[in-house]
């Protein structure tokens, strides 16, 4: 399968695309996974939006699919784990990847597979090594098959709940099966996976 015409992967930039992102992470992280409470504008502006990087995924002009890399200290992770470079190897450039989501309906199809490969674009252009996650324990199967590590204890409360993990940018190039293989052409169907969403 390869991605309709229609369907395009970048970096956001635009001032309509970073307010559509705000609506989608209201529908993922409100509506969908009760992270935050809702509120009167159905649009929810992440804490570290101005210093996030957002990959994105266009159908047309609407952005049905999205997420977010900073490496910027403090990450979410380490408000919510104390101590939080004890749990991981040193020596490594840290970044966290959050905010995972995709429109109902768009994720059994190539959007996933898009938005990893401009995130990891992204991520190797800027000298990452090591990438953490809080992922939803509703999807472990998932960032386990992609090859994070889960490290230190669950976080979160009642129904958003999310397991911190790790991962190294060298074993994702080398193991995911969700890029081409290293020397491959990039021609390759997406993994079957069904795109998820869920990193906090």
């Amino acid at each position: 399968m390869t991605a309709p015409p229609s369907l395009r992967f970048k970096m956001a930039t635009e001032p309509d695309e970073f307010e559509q992102i705000h609506r989608l992470n209201y529908r993922t992280f409100v509506e969908e996974i009760p992270q935050h409470p809702g509120n009167g504008e159905a649009r929810l502006v992440d804490k570290f939006h101005h210093e996030n990087s957002y990959a994105i995924g266009l159908e047309e002009d609407r952005v049905i699919g999205m997420v977010a890399l900073r490496g910027n200290r403090p990450f979410s992770l380490d408000l919510k784990l104390p101590d939080l470079d004890s749990y991981l190897p040193p020596g490594h450039r840290i970044c966290e990847i959050r905010l995972l989501a995709v429109e109902k309906g768009r994720r059994h199809g190539p959007v996933f597979r898009g938005l990893l490969l401009q995130l990891t674009e992204h991520f190797t252009r800027h000298g990452f090594t090591l990438a953490i996650i809080s992922g939803t324990l509703r999807q472990l199967r998932l960032y386990s098959h992609l090859g994070f590590v889960p490290f230190g204890p669950v976080v979160g409360t009642g129904g958003a709940q999310f397991q911190p993990m790790h991962l190294s940018l060298e074993k994702f190039l080398r193991t995911s099966p969700v890029l081409p293989p290293l020397g491959g052409t990039g021609s390759e169907s997406p993994s079957p996976i069904g795109p998820s969403r869920g990193l906090v």
